[in-house]
This record gives structure tokens, sequence and C-alpha cells, in this order.
């Protein structure tokens, strides 16, 4: 459990915790922009990260904003240069695995995968990926609600916000935290390249919190089915109409 002003995310608190070849070299800062940028086009080494205890100008999906008190939460871009044979935009949900096993280590509870980048606990949504792709890199930035009390969640996100610390009622310390993720990053990453996502859809569908439920996608209503073996989402339309798509804006009856 975390202690006031214990809890850090600086190289003396994380490398020493690192278990495989992700998070070397390890960049921190405690303030920038966007740790995206930290990463790509520098000629860094795949598994290259950046950590920030604070983004002023974070991003999300859609272009949404990401917004966290500083010192709250993880916040962390991985370098990649997956294969030309491999789809980049399923790191989304290679990404979103990985944090949802690391989760799920630290907090000992089930998470879920809302398609296609969110992470659920108690349906609520603790983290989120972004997947960029720079010239045969890939900057997959994870960002994860750990320490935020209620009030300093968002009030106006389109899916539920929550923390580890609003669904368990505890504080965590962040750097096993990331540790465990780099190390379930690594492992689902190196999986993916060898088998693309057939070779996690296991981990993925087990955790489809879309399946089954009414949806609108892009305002349309509809039933999500499944997520495929290909990472796309299979959803139902009246009458009884079965599509599969790759991208879209996802609203669900809570």
């Amino acid at each position: 459990m975390s202690q006031a002003g214990a809890d850090s995310l600086a190289p003396e608190a994380v490398e020493p915790l690192l278990r495989g070849r992700f998070g070397r070299p390890y960049l921190y800062e405690r303030e920038c922009p966007s740790t995206q940028a930290l990463v790509l086009g520098r000629g860094l080494p795949e598994g290259a990260v950046a950590v920030a205890e604070h983004q002023t100008a974070g991003r999300g999906r859609l272009g949404r904003r990401w917004e966290e008190p500083p010192g709250s939460s993880v916040l962390v871009s991985v370098l990649l240069r997956p294969p030309s044979d491999r789809r980049p935009p399923e790191l989304s949900l290679v990404g979103g695995l990985a944090a949802a096993e690391a989760i799920e280590e630290v907090t000992g509870l089930a998470t879920q995968l809302k398609w296609p980048n969110d992470v659920m606990l108690d349906r609520r949504k603790v983290a989120g990926v972004l997947a960029e792709l720079a010239e045969g890199e890939v900057a997959l930035g994870i960002g994860i609600n750990v320490n935020q009390r209620r009030e300093e969640l968002p009030a106006d996100a389109p899916t539920p916000p929550g923390s580890l610390r609003t669904v368990t009622g505890r504080a965590y310390d962040r750097a096993p935290l990331l540790a465990t993720l780099l190390l379930r990053l690594e492992r689902a990453y190196d999986a993916w390249r060898e088998g693309g996502l057939d070779a996690l859809y296991g981990g993925i569908g087990a955790r489809d919190f879309l399946r089954g439920r009414r949806i609108t996608v892009d305002g349309q209503a509809a039933t999500a089915v499944q997520i495929l073996r290909d990472g796309r989402l299979e959803i139902e339309t009246e009458p009884h109409v079965l599509h599969a798509i790759e991208s879209g804006e996802i609203r669900y009856a809570a």
C-alpha cells in the first residue's frame, strides 16, 4: 500500500522491479505534454518506455483528452516495431489484455475488456490504450487510473470512469503495478508477434465486456455479439444482420 509522498515512478523505484527486456531504457519525466512523443522517431530500441507522473496534453481515443491529477496514475508509452505481417491496430487489444492481467494480479479482482481499448473493473473504466503508428514504429500508450479519488475522475466521460482506489477502497504503489504491466505486455506482445491475436484470443474473448449488450455504434442501435479473432467487433443490427466493424464510437446501456 502506498504511503503519502512515497509513491513514485522514478527510475530508482521502478528499474529494480523490472523482470524482462521492456523498460530498458527507462525514460522518466515528472511532467510532459505526452509520453507518446518521447519514444517515437528517436532511434530507441524496441521495448524502450517513457513514463510521466503527469501529462499536460494526454490524449485518448478519438482525440479526447486524458486527464489525471499528478502522481495518481500509471502513464507509460512503450516503443514497438511490429513485424510487417501483423496489423498495428491490433496492439490496442494486446495492450488492453496486458493491462487487464496486471490489474487482476495487483487487485485480485476480475477485469473486462471494452472493445477496442478500455479496461473495465466493476463496470468502470480504469484503463485505456492508445496505439500510434509512425514510420514503422508504434508508441503504445497505456494509462491506468490508480489512486484517484472519486471527485478527481472526469464527470463527463462517455464510459463511467473509476480507479483502482475507488473500486477497492485502498491505495496502491504504482511502481510494482508498472513493472507487472511491462512484463505482461512483453509476454502478450511476443505471443502476438508469433501467432497474431489468435494466440491471445482466450484471454481477450473471456473478458469481452460488450458481448450481448445493447449498444450504439456512431449513433446506430445494435447488439454487440463478440470480439472476433481478427480484432474487429461483430455486431447485430435489425433485422438480425451481422456486421464486423473496425472502429466506431461505442456507447452502451448501463
